[in-house]
């Protein structure tokens, strides 16, 4: 028997780079993913790539900004796929500038990603989950959160909100059998890594400095978070929670 043999698994921003990966990894253990982008094509393939290598996946169509498509999105996955055991609020966006060049434009679309989305998704799932007893919720957050990271002031504060949320939200569900724990990446080789380089004066420098700055000698794989999500995720953490652990090769140390 799998881990998540007969679990449902919603993973949002799961058609890109950590998203892809934490799908590809639970499926493999035997979960039900619900692979969840405003993307629709890109989880589509992810889903058809679980499918294929003969894992149990569905893509659909959410923006987590719209509380709407996330109620609706919810309640199609408990239709089609059952009771809701694990959430993964991966979804993310940055900006790399300094804060003073930064418009309010910019911190609305910061904090509607990364944190309201996740706001939305934890009010839609919890409540299902606190009435069966049981639920398992990572939430992606950032060492950017912890140690601070020039460049990404608002995109910080967005994920330390997170962290914070996250442990008030493990205290308050933890006698309905529900954990809630934080996986911080550190530099990451994913679109929005790229995305966030193209922001910068010299971005391939930018990335050798992220590179050789890392302890272990290179950059995060969405691989290396899928590993530490699935853990937080599974029964082998029942006894975690309000947690927060940094994947980043040793780039952060905290205590």
């Amino acid at each position: 028997m799998q881990r998540f043999d007969g679990k449902t698994v919603i993973v949002t921003g799961g058609g890109g780079g950590i998203g892809g990966a934490t799908c590809r990894r639970f499926a493999s253990e035997g979960a039900q993913v619900a692979v969840f982008d405003m993307n629709l094509e890109a989880a589509e393939k992810v889903a058809a790539d679980i499918r294929a290598t003969g894992g149990r996946a569905t893509a659909f169509a959410c923006n987590i900004t719209d509380r709407a498509q996330v109620d609706a999105a919810v309640a199609a996955v408990e239709a089609q796929l059952g009771p809701i055991a694990v959430l993964v609020n991966n979804a993310g966006w940055d900006v790399f500038k300094p804060f003073v060049k930064t418009v309010p434009a910019e911190w609305a679309k910061l904090i509607d990603i990364n944190l309201t989305g996740a706001l939305h998704m934890l009010h839609a799932v919890l409540p299902g989950m606190a009435a069966r007893q049981y639920g398992r919720i990572v939430n992606v957050a950032s060492d950017a959160a912890r140690g601070g990271s020039s460049g990404e002031a608002v995109y910080a504060a967005c994920k330390g909100g997170l962290v914070a949320l996250s442990k008030t939200l493990a205290r308050e569900h933890a006698r309905q059998g529900i954990t809630v724990n934080v996986v911080c990446p550190g530099p990451t080789d994913t679109a929005l890594l790229a995305g966030v380089a193209e922001g910068a004066r010299d971005p391939a420098k930018l990335i050798e400095a992220f590179r050789s700055a890392i302890p272990l000698g290179r950059l995060g794989q969405g691989e290396d978070l899928a590993s530490a999500i699935a853990f937080f995720g599974s029964d082998d953490a029942g006894f975690v929670t309000g947690q927060v652990l940094s994947v980043s090769g040793g780039l952060t140390m905290h205590g």
